[in-house]
């Protein structure tokens, strides 16, 4: 389960609005609680430098380093990332799956069309030999606080 406070929940559908028709990105901050629980914090908006903005996103990784550094300062751990879909549903796409990277992690999709919101954690997996393989996205509860 992930909570998420109203106001970061409405800063990010208003970023996401702004950032229309592309989509927009960034960090969320918090902490990790022993029963799986995440409880956000903070979020911390970046630049989508993805070479089409329009349909996918990439965080510029210049201010994911100086976000992380920010988040160790502040005590927080990386609760998670977030990204809208300006045109699609509240829930990650293929290209979402192929490049997610942080294994339980939660990545909070906005969709705007309809307005709405999602998490999902990414769970990673090993194959028979304790090799890395591919992942895979799971729905988290999103309480809304």
């Amino acid at each position: 389960m992930i909570v998420l406070p109203t106001a970061i929940r409405e800063a990010i559908f208003e970023r996401a609005r702004e950032g229309s028709p592309e989509e927009i990105c960034g960090v969320l901050g918090g902490t990790h609680e022993p029963e799986g629980t995440s409880r956000v914090r903070s979020q911390y908006p970046a630049d989508n430098v993805a070479e089409n903005p329009r349909t996918r996103y990439e965080i510029d990784p210049e201010q994911q380093l100086a976000i992380f550094d920010r988040l160790e300062a502040r005590g927080e751990e990386i609760v998670g990332f977030y990204h809208s879909h300006p045109h699609g549903p509240a829930r990650p796409s293929d290209t979402d799956a192929a490049l997610a990277t942080w294994p339980d992690r939660s990545y909070v999709i906005v969709s705007l069309e309809p307005h709405k919101i999602g998490s999902w954690r990414w769970r990673a997996s090993t194959d028979r030999d304790g090799a890395d393989a591919d992942g895979r996205f799971e729905r988290e509860r999103l309480v809304v606080d």
